[in-house]
């Protein structure tokens, strides 16, 4: 475990130092039962809150030596990530190589310091959807709270002014409009996964339900 965590935050200084840019192949990137689009769907609660920037505030809290609330001003003046990733939707459809731009998780996680006993994740947006995951799965090379998407802000249709971008679950687990990352010594079930999704959230096993 550790090793493949040095592995990870490896990627990612390699990344963040340009010195390594993502390369995908184009055989099986594919999960089964999805099919490829194109269009960037848009698949929400129907909830679209608007957030002026000078409003907007990301609270990172919980099980950490240094819990933040940052401001739009102080999140943007972070060190910047630019990745390239796929995305896979529950509904079937995956979109090949989205560039999306933000902080990088592990950036995050190095400004607060995650506590030993800190687990896992609790993710809170402005439409207060909710959704979990465990700790380890954001600690990765492509794990980010995105606010641009080939270059442009992100819409409010996708989740504007920030999201998460967790590319190896399926989307459901990158809460759009986030505000709050709770880091917790438990688990607990977000949105969706108290109706019946799937915990893990793994496309290339199929893992869409519990």
């Amino acid at each position: 475990m550790k090793e493949d965590y040095v592995r990870r935050k490896e990627r990612w200084a390699k990344k963040m130092s340009g010195k390594e840019k993502p390369v995908r192949p184009s055989a099986g990137r594919l999960p089964p039962g999805q099919h490829e689009a194109s269009n960037f769907p848009v698949l929400d609660l129907g909830v679209h809150p608007e957030i002026p920037l000078g409003e907007w505030t990301l609270k990172i809290h919980g099980e950490v030596e240094n819990p933040v609330t940052l401001d739009w001003e102080q999140f943007t003046a972070l060190p910047q990530f630019n990745d390239v990733s796929d995305f896979h939707c529950v509904t079937t459809w995956s979109q090949f190589d989205m560039e999306f731009s933000g902080v990088a998780f592990f950036t995050l996680a190095e400004l607060v310091r995650p506590k030993p006993s800190a687990t896992h994740l609790f993710f809170t947006g402005y439409d207060d959807y909710t959704t979990n995951t465990p700790l380890d799965a954001c600690m990765d090379d492509d794990v980010m709270v995105a606010h641009s998407w080939n270059g442009q802000p992100l819409t409010l249709e996708h989740g504007g002014p920030a999201r998460m971008i967790i590319p190896k679950l399926y989307a459901w687990k990158g809460a759009k409009f986030i505000r709050e990352i709770n880091f917790r010594d438990h688990d607990e079930l977000g949105f969706w996964e108290q109706r019946g999704y799937s915990n893990s959230a793994d496309p290339f096993t199929e893992d869409r339900f519990a």
